[in-house]
């Protein structure tokens, strides 16, 4: 991603997901995996799991996403940083998220380190309106 090449810092793993922004100002499932929006693709960065060589997966969630935001600190136009929510606020967010049409929230916890592929220590909520659940049926 050319976004990546404006970072300072050059040797650096992401965890995040790729999205096209649809006129309302979410992501649009179709335009991604459409050709033609290519060049409107970004990264929204959900945590950093490698920094200057050094593998940060045995870090706190916390520790992370301060590292992430340092790397990420001049907001390079294309990458945009997951926001880091504390506090028990899952349910009213999961509640607007439905609200918005969106397909639903992580909850991690703060304090655990980082662990690849499906995992107990994440909490995925889905909206049962959205389109992406007859998609993974």
């Amino acid at each position: 991603m050319e976004a990546t090449r404006r970072v300072r810092q050059k040797q650096f793993v992401l965890d995040g997901g790729a999205v096209v922004l649809g006129v309302d100002g979410f992501s649009d499932f179709n335009a991604l995996h459409s050709r033609k929006h290519d060049h409107e693709v970004q990264l929204y960065a959900f945590d950093v799991l490698a920094l200057g060589g050094e593998d940060l997966r045995l870090l706190p969630l916390e520790m992370r996403k301060t590292n992430l935001e340092r790397l990420l600190h001049r907001r390079p136009d294309g990458i945009f940083v997951a926001p880091f929510e504390p506090g028990a606020i899952g349910p009213d967010l999961f509640r607007k998220a439905c609200e918005f049409g969106l397909e639903g929230i992580v909850s991690k916890r703060r304090d655990r380190r980082y662990i690849g592929g499906r995992t107990n220590e994440w909490i995925k909520v889905k909206n049962r309106t959205h389109p992406a659940i007859s998609r993974e049926l």
